[in-house]
């Protein structure tokens, strides 16, 4: 018999002990159970809208699962926070059996041969897999004639012997969404004739609902979420949780499902380095498959739906012909999404994959004023209202549209390309670009991020990675003005932040004119500018109201667009003849497509992983960021798991599940100690084979400069001799073993790197990709040793990161140890992993309760040090690590001439705790 928790609803607790455990977690909101039915029922009686309540345990309740990346139940090692749900009812029904991916991929005309050869028009699984590969390999159709006329190769049994005679074959495979074309009459001339190729949005909508993949994926309810059960605190993440879904949703009959068009268009050029060949494609996707699932490239959920035309009109005022453009564009858009439009008017059956199925007042009065046929004249009408000339926008008669609502805030374009266009350099210039470059340069590097060792000053095509590199160290570096660009990153957003939000950029906005006063707001040539024109600035207004609107802006994101015009429009263009691209892009686009549905469609029939071939790595190794790249050598194949993860191209080590494994593999399969162990929310990984196999104490403290080392590994024995094994050890009292204290070793196995890996602050189901902490002693160029810095936890009542800093501290990792016994000596700790580290402490500041400088919203930290001026340091179990952190020495007013990147942290006196650096770091270092 199990017991149920009369709150949540969660079952499978032993006895009415367990529940009860389980309700008086702290931050558990089933404490409260009653009072929240007596809410609720109040709530309810007052309100006329039905909801359907629940609560959402979104503690870190959970060990990762080694197939699926997710996790499992934690609840007895950590205490939940539950978020409260109001779900729309009646929503989202399903009418009886629709259609499957298989039943449409039968449904072609060639589906009569598949029933003696499933792999038809290919003779079989070995001809398809020859033949797919050489057409996803970019080869041109004389190099697939020169393979297939090899010796070799015309031995094989291949249905095929040409390249063109392989197309074929590709062509009579079931299609999906079919490519269509027409000519646009337009009022005044072009250089050529306008032809837009596109395909139905709706089926290409109906691709993605239907697809295989994105079955566990999909969510059809909107609902609102509350931080706590009193309902005070709305929390925004997806979509679906934000007002205009619950709107929409309320405007719709009951039973409807509420679909969430997603459209991305923005020019591209095909050309390299020289001509002016531009494409304009229109991509579409669903806002209701999962975020973190939709922003992977490697998920193909935005699917090209049309290629706008790129017109040259001719006509003597430039201006106008970009009225003209832009009217054609709205003009093609109407066109292509008409189904779209059909569909919210009367609505339309789907199957899922499962098989269950203002503005326009003002532009009436700039019509009643010109004649939209004479651009001029009503160009000059609608810029009045600031209007871009446009006289029939494409969304004008498409219901429930709004564009002050559906236009959301854009991360690549908007926060990062503003804050480098123009907070970047206020910061350059008030504090000298030789300084802040200078600054820079001397930062120690942190694998796996870039190091501007030029500095920042005079970068070149910077991409949006590269700004928000910037961005991790700019505040610490300039001990100046904030970005707020790290708080709407967010994946999940409350009212609390909304404020704070709103409260950052109100507090700019009161302090602006110093900049303009201090002459940092200058033009190109470097003369002062005195105004505040600058669009993206006045767009941050809209960034709150967008979130309670449409959800948290990191989903919308033009970073996975941006990547899908490599896919979708600059990799095809490579294979065309380099002429009259746009056909030649939608046929190389429809084969495409049609051999990823015939790979799905075989590994479905077959119950096999696709076959198919993955897209080439399009990222170029930044040479300026230090990659791990040997981390995973020493991994078996059999343990080493991995997964995608948004904005990787790369797969990521999946190291829960490697600790998962090993924890139950038998006695005497696997080395002990095992490398990989999981503490709460974090996984530890140390390679098999240490950096260095055996030293000893004495000769280790020397090599690393830890003159204090055996008797700090002799005290660590006495504290866990008297506490035992689970005692939390801090860092600092007196030291009371002698410099020849006695230890029941001799020798130790050492580590100069440690990879760590955590899960995601707002969702522990979320896996991060792994972090190396180094640990090094002194070599070349590294004169003084590499050690990072991490947070550590020194007292077992606090939980990270749900405590934020209480009960941790920052510490910098001196060496990394495992102690070889004396043979026949019994000692409990022989199979763990120690570090022995050097401890920060908080510098009180005299304004603020929280300690931190109130200019930069920083905890400033100096050395801890004893009474003779040595660090205090201390030996503590690897299992009291909890996260890296990024410290930035304090330079003062002048950066010291003989800092270097190698030695800046070893002889800084002070330092800024940068929670800036990453926001998973940012959110519990804010508390």
């Amino acid at each position: 018999m199990t017991f149920q928790c009369p709150s949540c609803g969660k079952g499978g607790f032993k006895d009415d002990v367990a529940v009860a455990r389980h309700m008086s977690q702290p931050r558990s909101g089933c404490s409260t159970w009653l009072q929240d039915l007596i809410c609720s029922r109040s709530e309810s009686d007052m309100d006329d809208e039905p909801v359907s309540t629940n609560t959402m345990d979104d503690g870190p309740h959970t060990i990762p699962d080694i197939e699926t990346g997710g996790f499992g139940d934690w609840d007895e090692m950590f205490g939940g926070s539950s978020k409260v749900i109001d779900s729309y009812p009646d929503c989202a029904r399903s009418y009886g059996r629709g259609y499957t991916f298989l039943d449409v991929f039968n449904s072609d005309e060639n589906s009569r041969h598949c029933a003696t050869n499933p792999y038809y028009p290919f003779s079989g699984q070995k001809d398809w897999e020859v033949g797919s590969w050489l057409l996803r390999s970019g080869l041109s159709m004389g190099k697939i004639d020169s393979f297939l006329s090899l010796d070799m190769i015309k031995t094989l049994p291949l249905s095929f012997h040409s390249a063109k005679e392989l197309r074929g074959r590709a062509e009579m495979l079931p299609s999906g969404p079919r490519w269509m074309s027409q000519v646009v009459p337009t009022a005044h001339p072009t250089k050529s004739p306008v032809v837009l190729y596109w395909r139905d949005p709706l089926d290409c909508i109906s691709g993605l609902l239907n697809h295989p993949a994105f079955h566990d994926h999909l969510d059809f309810t909107p609902r609102r979420v509350y931080s706590t059960a009193q309902r005070l605190c709305r929390v925004y993440s997806e979509w679906m949780t934000s007002d205009d879904a619950w709107n929409m949703q309320s405007a719709l009959p009951r039973g409807a499902t509420l679909l969430g068009t997603i459209l991305s268009s923005d020019k591209t050029n095909i050309s390299t380095m020289t001509g002016d060949r531009v494409a304009h494609p229109l991509l579409i996707s669903l806002a209701n498959i999962g975020m973190s699932t939709r922003l992977k490239s490697s998920s193909n959920a935005f699917v090209l739906t049309a290629l706008l035309p790129v017109p040259k009109f001719i006509y003597k005022k430039k201006r106008m012909q970009g009225v003209l453009e832009d009217r054609l564009i709205h003009e093609c858009l109407d066109i292509v999404l008409h189904p779209l439009k059909l569909a919210a008017r009367e609505g339309v059956m789907l199957s899922d994959p499962v098989g269950h199925t203002t503005t326009l007042s003002q532009l009436d009065i700039a019509r009643s004023k010109a004649d939209p046929n004479d651009i001029e004249i009503f160009f000059r009408e609608a810029q009045k209202f600031r209007l871009n000339g446009v006289n029939a926008p494409f969304w004008m008669d498409w219901v429930l549209s709004d564009p002050s609502h559906f236009l959301t805030p854009e991360f690549l374009h908007l926060i990062h390309r503003e804050f480098y266009d123009h907070d970047a350099k206020w910061l350059i210039c008030a504090v000298g670009d030789t300084e802040i470059d200078f600054r820079f340069s001397v930062l120690q590097a942190v694998t796996g991020f870039r190091h501007f060792h030029g500095g920042i000053s005079k970068l070149k095509q910077v991409t949006g990675r590269t700004q928000c590199d910037i961005q991790r160290s700019i505040v610490a570096v300039s001990a100046d003005a904030i970005p707020s660009a790290v708080m709407t990153a967010s994946p999940v957003i409350d009212d609390i932040l909304l404020a704070r939000i709103s409260t950052a950029l109100d507090h700019f906005h009161a302090n602006k004119d110093a900049i303009i006063e201090g002459g940092f707001r200058r033009g190109q040539r470097g003369g002062v500018i005195e105004n505040w024109y600058i669009p993206k600035l006045e767009l941050m207004q809209s960034i709150v109201p967008s979130i309670r609107n449409t959800g948290v802006p990191l989903q919308w994101t033009a970073d996975t667009t941006e990547h899908a015009h490599i896919t979708e429009i600059k990799s095809p263009a490579r294979s065309s003849n380099n002429n009259n691209y746009d056909p030649q892009i939608c046929r190389h686009l429809d084969r495409a497509d049609k051999c990823r549905r015939f790979d799905l469609a075989m590994s479905l029939l077959d119950n096999v992983p696709d076959s198919g071939q993955q897209d080439p790595d399009d990222d170029e190794k930044d040479e300026n960021v230090d990659f791990d790249v040997d981390d995973d050598r020493d991994i078996p194949a059999d343990l080493l798991t991995t997964m995608k993860h948004p904005g990787h191209s790369r797969p990521i080590t999946n190291y829960f599940g490697i600790a998962k494994v090993l924890q139950h593999r038998e006695v005497g399969t696997v080395p002990v100690p095992v490398r990989s162990f999981v503490v709460e929310r974090t996984v530890f990984h140390l390679t098999y084979d240490p950096s260095i196999r055996n030293i000893s104490v004495d000769d280790a403290a020397i090599k690393f400069g830890l003159p204090d080392l055996r008797p700090a590994i002799a005290d660590f024995l006495r504290r866990e001799a008297t506490h035992g094994r689970d005692h939390i050890h801090t860092i600092g009292g007196a030291r009371r073993a002698g410099p020849t204290a006695s230890l029941p070793f001799d020798k130790l196995q050492v580590w100069f790197k440690l990879r760590v890996q955590d899960t995601d602050f707002h969702d522990a189901s979320i896996i991060r990709p792994a972090q190396t902490l180094n640990c090094a002693p002194p070599s070349d160029p590294w004169t003084c040793g590499r050690y990072d810095t991490v947070i550590i936890n020194n007292e077992a009542r606090y939980l990270w990161p749900e405590d934020g800093l209480r009960g941790h501290t920052i510490g910098q990792i001196r060496l990394i140890m495992r102690a070889v016994g004396k043979s026949g000596t019994n000692w409990s700790w022989k199979d763990h992993f120690l570090v022995y580290v050097h401890r920060f402490d908080i510098v009180p500041q005299s304004s603020g309760a929280d300690d931190r400088e109130p200019s930069t919203q920083l905890h400033l930290l100096k050395r801890a040090k004893r009474s003779n001026g040595t660090w205090v340091g201390n030996v503590i179990p690897v299992t009291q690590l909890r996260a890296p952190v990024n410290l930035v020495p304090r330079f003062g007013a002048s950066a010291d001439n003989r800092l270097t990147p190698y030695n800046s942290m070893e002889h800084a006196s002070q330092f800024w705790l940068n929670r800036y650096w990453d926001k998973n770091v940012y959110f519990p270092l804010s508390m």
